[in-house]
C-alpha cells in the first residue's frame, strides 16, 4: 500500500489502513536511531523546511533530527527571526518558500486551519505540526505507535485523557485516532474545559479524574493550555491539582499495568506528580523516542519513499 496523499493535515481524514501504514513504516525506522552512525541516504537531495510560528521543543527538534537521519537538507525558520516581524503575511512567506523549491514544509501555527490553507496554495507537501486548538496529527501518531508497541495493539483498550480537553489539539487528534483504531476513550477535566457535544466524537465524558481512569489501560495527562484561554477556567492551580492531578493515590484505580503518557511540556505538581512522571508506569520518554521515527516515516512516505 502507498500513502496516496500530498499532505498530512489531520488524523480525522486518515483511514485505519493509512494509520497502520504510517505506524508500520515508523517501526522500521526505530533501528536507525540505535546505530552508531544514525544516518541513511534515503532522502539525500530532498529539502525539508520547518516553519514554526509557535514555540516548540520536542516537535521541532524531532522533525529536524528525522530529516537529517534520512540525509535530507533541513532548514528551521522561527517566526521571531523571520520577515513575519516586519509584517509579512503567512501566504507571502509560504509563496517565497515555495519559490525556493523545497520538497516538504512542516508548519506549526496558532491559527486553526493554517496548514490546510497552505496545502491548497502550494505544490509542496505540507505537514501539520499543530494548528491552534485544532489538531496535532504527528503527536497522535507517535502516541498510537507507543501504545501499540507497549500493549501489542490498540483495539479494546480503555484510554483516559485528562486535563484541558477544550484547548488541546493533542486530545482532538488522539480521540480521532484512538477511536478509529478501536480503543474506548474516556475524557475528564473541569466542566469549563470540556467542549460542548464532545460525546459526538465517540468518547465518554467525566468531570472527575477518578471516574475516567478507573480500570484504564492508558492514562494520558494534558497540561493547561493557558496560552489559548481567554479567561480563567478554574479558581487556582492548587485547586486544579487537588482535583485533576494524577498521583500515587488515584493511579491505584487504574489497571495494575497501566501506562502513563504526556505530550509535554509537563507542569509537574499540577497535572501530574513527579513520582508518577518518573515512575515505572511512565512511558513519556518512549513517546519522545517514537516521535522521531514517526516523523521519519512521514517524510519518507510523502517524498516518494513508498514507491
Amino acid at each position: 500500500m502507498k500513502l496516496n496523499r500530498k499532505d498530512i493535515l489531520g488524523i480525522q481524514e486518515l483511514s485505519v489502513e493509512e494509520i497502520n501504514l504510517i505506524l508500520d513504516t515508523a517501526d522500521s525506522f526505530i533501528e536507525i536511531s540505535t546505530r552508531e552512525i544514525k544516518k541513511v541516504p534515503t532522502l539525500r537531495g530532498k529539502t525539508i523546511i520547518n516553519l514554526f510560528y509557535e514555540a516548540s521543543t520536542r516537535t521541532r527538534t524531532s522533525f529536524e533530527i528525522a530529516g537529517k537521519r534520512l540525509s535530507a537538507d533541513t532548514i528551521n525558520i522561527s517566526a521571531s527571526t523571520s520577515s513575519v516581524v516586519k509584517g509579512e503575511t503567512l501566504i507571502d512567506t509560504a509563496k517565497n518558500l515555495e519559490a525556493m523549491n523545497p520538497d516538504v514544509i512542516v508548519i506549526r501555527h496558532s491559527a486553526a486551519g493554517a496548514p490546510h490553507m497552505l496545502a491548497g496554495l502550494l505544490r509542496q507537501s505540507i505537514i501539520n505540526a499543530g494548528d491552534g486548538a485544532h489538531e496535532h496529527p504527528t503527536q497522535a501518531l507517535l502516541d498510537m505507535m507507543t501504545i501499540r508497541a507497549k500493549k501489542g495493539g490498540i483495539a479494546g483498550l480503555k484510554v483516559a485523557i485528562v486535563g484541558d480537553i477544550a484547548h488541546s489539539r493533542v486530545a482532538r487528534s488522539n480521540i480521532h485516532g484512538l477511536t478509529k483504531m478501536g480503543a474506548a476513550v474516556f475524557v475528564a477535566g473541569p466542566a469549563t474545559m470540556i467542549p460542548r457535544d464532545i460525546e459526538k466524537m465517540g468518547v465518554v465524558v467525566h468531570t472527575r479524574i477518578e471516574e475516567a481512569i478507573r480500570e484504564a489501560d492508558i492514562i494520558m495527562m494534558l497540561r493547561i493550555q493557558t496560552e489559548r484561554e481567554k479567561q480563567n477556567l478554574f479558581p487556582s492551580l492548587r485547586e486544579y491539582a487537588q482535583y485533576f492531578s494524577l498521583n500515587r493515590k488515584n493511579i491505584g484505580l487504574a489497571r495494575k499495568d497501566v501506562l502513563v503518557m504526556h505530550p509535554g511540556p509537563m507542569n509537574r505538581g499540577v497535572e501530574i506528580s513527579p513520582d508518577i512522571a518518573d515512575g515505572p508506569h511512565s512511558i513519556i520518554l518512549d513517546q519522545v523516542t517514537n516521535g522521531v521515527a514517526v516523523r521519519m516515516a512521514l517524510l519518507y512516505l510523502l517524498t516518494g519513499g513508498n514507491s
